[in-house]
């Protein structure tokens, strides 16, 4: 007899084969056993304890208490307001189990991928669990942001950490709460919970007791063989970078060289994952001879490099090496996030020195100015900067890879790490190979001084932007640097939001030109012209608020590469012969991607 549409419904969450079902949860049992046995082993381990509350929790959320206990009245009116909405939300859904058609009292926000199955739309015990969450996760996060007096520190402290909070709490994270999960252990009878058990377990153990989580299939990607490929030599080498020259792809280039410094929060081959991505290969096919510096995966031994010392081991040495290897003093410059921040520094200490070696800089989602930094500033206060020291001391004077990553996965936690805990875990699939996360998991360390340096006097006292930060003994000030600039900045930036990036342009002295492009801080970079994705906007003016550039911008469809192209071809000089690696006096150490991009935290 045919089955009715309800009745299969139903069947989807229901045991195919009972007698493996109960093999399998023994197994699940034992599985967890071990997890919990190799967690405890490694939290016994000597140097595994530390600060009871590093991330300075706790006192913000005592300075909340105290403001709610001092007005009793507020917070019983959001008690009321929650009974309210779930009083209304229980109405609904009796409604529909009547059988009447009724609109949700809560949805999730554009966006939000996290209820894309659709049993949580179309079962009303899922879609009444859903949007209880949804009503309960809004009156939390409502409820802390309305009290009173606050410093913007805890207020900002307080915000994230509630958020933080709710998305673990998603009923997308629970196996009996998320449909898709449930279905497949009971379909798959239970061998998708053994999977994903074994997959936390080698998690579990790859982190030394922490649970280091596999965004991708890693055995896939290899660098140097199918990313960062794009064909150059290693021309110069010190402590703290290797200098990359890339080969021409044109019979002439532009004379004047463009020289870029990456992040090395993580490394340089975000600028050439793929050759129909490769920012690397597109430059060089427009006429440019391109340098790149990759930095090195710093050891104990370089705990003690400086900020300064990036500037004149980094930035300056690459300056002088791209002469040696050219014969051309003057170069145009790219500085990415960190190493942007940087380049605007030592072109701050270059004015000061009447150094003008550097024509034009270009920033890829860089801040100058700090002030409004987006929510890496929650990690930013006096006591977590003094436990992060600590660490990095019983470490040997280095942040691991593994803490950075974890801190930035933290801003986008249900994309970078609920995600992959339901996929991995939960439902016992296998990582999926993807080249921008085998990136993002390819991990650098910090030295010590460079990192506090950058936090303090960048994050947590802004002294680039005021004016008061010395580095080679000079006071640097960004109204000295009058050369053109391009400002890069990204509409869903949650590392270097855009206005903070527009910032800026009331900081330098010369010709500045603003462009926002469309998606994050990665693809509103990376973005190859041949995949015609997103979307950029420009305006000539450059008013002091960056919500009236916005008014007057002008929407332009894909990536934002010729438009940047169309500013820097002229001020790249004249064409001439092409140029190849080990031409002018310094010879190739070895061929690109060089061996310090090779190094794993």
């Amino acid at each position: 007899m045919t089955k009715s549409p309800n009745e299969h419904q139903e069947n989807r969450y229901q045991v195919t084969d009972p007698v493996e079902f109960g093999r399998n949860m023994v197994r699940v049992a034992g599985k967890s056993r071990e997890i919990l046995s190799e967690f405890l082993e490694a939290q016994a381990k000597p140097g595994s304890g530390g600060t009871s509350d590093p991330l300075n929790v706790g006192s913000a959320f005592l300075d909340l208490l105290k403001q709610f206990s001092a007005d009793p009245a507020r917070l019983m009116q959001a008690q009321l307001n929650l009974w309210q909405a779930q009083t209304q939300l229980w109405q609904s859904t009796w409604k529909r189990f009547l059988g009447e058609d009724v609109t949700p009292v809560a949805a999730p926000e554009r966006g939000d991928k996290r209820f894309r199955d659709t049993d949580w739309a179309e079962k009303a015990v899922f879609d009444f669990i859903k949007q209880s969450y949804l009503l309960t996760a809004k009156w939390m996060q409502d409820t802390v942001g309305d009290v009173d007096g606050l410093d913007a520190d805890t207020r900002r402290k307080v915000d994230f950490y509630t958020k933080q909070f709710a998305d673990a709490l998603s009923p997308t994270n629970f196996v009996l709460t998320n449909p898709e999960v449930l279905r497949t252990a009971l379909h798959s009878n239970g061998e998708s919970l053994v999977h994903g058990l074994d997959n936390l377990l080698e998690d579990l153990k790859r982190g030394g007791g922490s649970i280091e989580i596999s965004q991708t299939d890693e055995d896939q990607f290899q660098v140097g063989e199918n990313i960062a490929i794009s064909p150059g030599k290693v021309v110069f080498q010190n402590d703290l970078m290797q200098l990359i020259q890339y080969d021409a792809r044109t019979d002439e280039v532009f004379e004047r060289p463009l020289l870029i410094f990456p992040p090395w929060i993580n490394k340089f081959y975000i600028l050439d994952l793929r050759q129909d991505n490769s920012f690397i290969k597109w430059a060089t096919e427009q006429g440019y001879t391109v340098f790149v510096v990759s930095w090195v995966n710093p050891d104990q031994s370089l705990g003690d490099k400086s900020f300064e010392n990036y500037m004149t081991e980094g930035v300056l040495a690459a300056v002088d090496a791209v002469e040696q290897a050219t014969g051309v003093a003057e170069v145009n410059a790219i500085g990415y996030c960190i190493g942007g921040t940087l380049l605007g520094s030592t072109l701050a200490y270059m004015a000061a020195t009447k150094d003008s070696r550097i024509k034009s800089a270009t920033f890829f989602a860089a801040q100058m100015d700090f002030s409004e930094a987006g929510d890496l500033q929650v990690f930013i206060d006096d006591e977590q900067l003094d436990a992060l020291e600590e660490l990095m001391d019983a470490e040997g004077g280095v942040l691991s890879g593994a803490k950075m990553a974890s801190t930035f996965n933290m801003l986008r936690s249900n994309d970078l790490i609920w995600s992959f805990v339901i996929k991995n875990y939960m439902l016992g699939k296998e990582p999926f190979p993807f080249d921008l996360l085998y990136w993002n998991s390819d991990t650098t360390r910090m030295p010590k001084a460079m990192h506090l340096f950058y936090l303090r006097e960048c994050y947590r006292h802004n002294r680039l932007a005021k004016g008061e930060m010395v580095m080679g003994g000079k006071t640097l000030n960004l109204a000295d640097v009058k050369i053109p600039i391009y400002l890069q900045s990204s509409q869903g930036d949650h590392i270097a939001p855009y206005n903070s990036v527009y910032k800026a342009t009331q900081l330098f002295g010369g010709k500045v030109k603003f462009l926002m492009a469309g998606s994050g801080h990665i693809a509103g970079v990376i973005n190859h012209p041949d995949a015609k994705k997103y979307q950029h906007w420009t305006n000539a003016k450059t008013p002091t608020d960056v919500e009236d550039w916005v008014a007057g911008a002008t929407e332009h469809a894909g990536s934002w590469w010729p438009d940047w192209h169309r500013w820097l071809k002229p001020k790249s000089g004249k064409k001439v012969p092409a140029r190849l690696p080990g031409d002018g006096k310094l010879k190739p150490i070895e061929d690109a991607p060089g061996s310090y991009v090779m190094v794993k935290s």
